[in-house]
């Protein structure tokens, strides 16, 4: 059964910092190109940032570019999101997901976690 389970959000006040962690288990293969998305209330959930298997190659939606950055340890089979320069329009529910092609968009995720709420105060 896999599993993909993040951890990491929290209440940060504009400027701070806050690292995503996401584990993924229960593969029969290598968990391939993963990606965070988000999604705030009333609004659609949209890509943040993807990276591909050996980590080499990697997608930022333009309004976290500069702020954060993905990486990941396949050993571990972890992915995390280290975000920087928060602000309060980042306030949304993150969510972890293992993709099926290389196109960093929900339509092409395989398998979510329950997602980690991050709150960014003003």
């Amino acid at each position: 059964q896999v599993q993909v389970v993040e951890s990491g959000g929290g209440l940060s006040q504009a400027g701070g910092s806050l690292r995503l962690s996401c584990t993924a288990s229960g593969l029969s293969s290598d968990a391939g190109t993963m990606g965070w998305f988000r999604q705030a209330p009333g609004k659609e959930r949209e890509e943040v940032s993807c990276i591909d298997q050996r980590g080499l190659g990697t997608y930022y939606t333009s309004s976290v570019k500069g702020r954060f950055t993905i990486s990941r340890d396949n050993a571990k089979n972890t992915l995390y999101l280290q975000m920087n320069g928060l602000k309060p329009e980042d306030t949304a529910m993150y969510y972890c997901a293992t993709l099926q092609s290389i196109a960093c968009h929900p339509s092409a995720a395989r398998y979510w976690g329950q997602g980690t709420q991050v709150t960014v105060s003003s």
